[in-house]
């Protein structure tokens, strides 16, 4: 058959040139094929009467056949393309979903630093509201700390922050606190200073002067929410508001030396004093945890079922049988 078919084939340009000069279609091309057979040949009268038509009932019912078996073949493949395409999109919604819609679990140090800010919120340290200036360095970590990972690093003040030679600043897990006294004998106002930060860097100082701080933030804040004021015409106070209420700052900008993390000791506070989100996290930390020790499924785990409940239901023309989300 293959024999044949290339046979026929080698036949199609011409037959595609032919066929450019007919505007009129398969009839037109049919009708000159015809007249041709009829002036050039003998087709007609060669035979016997009704010759030709068998001939040409029998070639046409041939192709015919050919034809739609092709036609058919060709679209059982497009419809299983189509079929293929559908369910794939649709198990990739349904992952999207489900992704969406997950709760990242806390690991174990993000538990703690949570509880750390259970235990920090009702505290609100302002170390250095005095105005003092404090000429004493900050105490360092020595060689007798248990820890030597932590040594050299200076030891944080009681707000958590620490006391430097331009600045001091404090912390709790939500914001920074920052304190910059300007040193000059007139009273400062808006107009006098320069204070411009982004989401990573910070820009402080009076204005015609070199910068009392001009570098990076170790991790991002939120612009919305950060605020500066002057204080008695000597002092700028800066409130930072952090995008990871989950981490504990270092540093305040990154060329600044490290205080030790691991020596912060917030008050403790109760679950009331809380806000409305970080509460929200704590409740669902305890909630998830008294799950798992009764083998029940988690808040994240119950969330997922009902996103895939939910969009199954949405498309019961899907069989999702055979899908797996993980």
């Amino acid at each position: 058959m293959s024999g044949d078919g290339d046979k026929v084939e080698q036949f199609d340009t011409l037959f595609l040139s032919i066929a450019q000069h007919h505007p009129g279609g398969a009839s037109q091309l049919l009708d000159t094929f015809v007249s041709f057979l009829g002036r050039k040949t003998d087709f007609f009268v060669g035979g016997q009467e009704g010759q030709w038509e068998k001939m040409v009932m029998s070639t046409f019912k041939k192709h015919e056949k050919t034809s739609r078996e092709q036609h058919e073949a060709d679209l059982k493949e497009k419809r299983e393309k189509e079929a293929a395409k559908k369910a794939a999109k649709a198990k990739k919604e349904a992952e999207n979903a489900i992704k969406s819609a997950e709760i990242t679990e806390l690991t174990d140090a993000e538990a703690e630093k949570l509880q750390m800010e259970i235990d920090a919120k009702s505290k609100n340290v302002t170390a250095g509201t005095s105005g003092e200036d404090k000429t004493n360095e900050p105490p360092v970590i020595t060689d007798d700390d248990e820890d030597e990972a932590e040594r050299g690093k200076l030891k944080p003040n009681s707000g958590n922050g620490c006391d430097l030679e331009k600045y001091k600043w404090t912390q709790t897990l939500q914001d920074v606190e920052v304190r910059i006294p300007l040193n000059v004998t007139f009273k400062a106002k808006p107009k006098d200073v320069v204070v411009n930060f982004t989401k990573k860097h910070l820009t402080v100082g009076i204005k015609g002067q070199p910068p009392i701080i001009d570098d990076d933030f170790p991790h991002e804040i939120k612009l919305e929410e950060t605020t500066w004021v002057i204080e008695d015409g000597k002092t700028i106070l800066l409130n930072l508001e952090k995008v990871n209420k989950m981490n504990w700052w270092s540093k305040l900008v990154v060329s600044d030396a490290e205080i030790s993390t691991k020596k912060i000791n917030p008050e403790p506070s109760k679950l009331s004093d809380l806000d409305g989100e970080t509460r929200g996290l704590v409740e669902k930390m305890m909630y998830d945890q008294r799950q798992k020790e009764m083998g029940l499924p988690t808040s994240d785990d119950q969330k997922k079922q009902d996103v895939l409940k939910k969009f199954m239901e949405q498309h019961p023309e899907m069989d999702f049988s055979k899908c797996k989300f993980n």
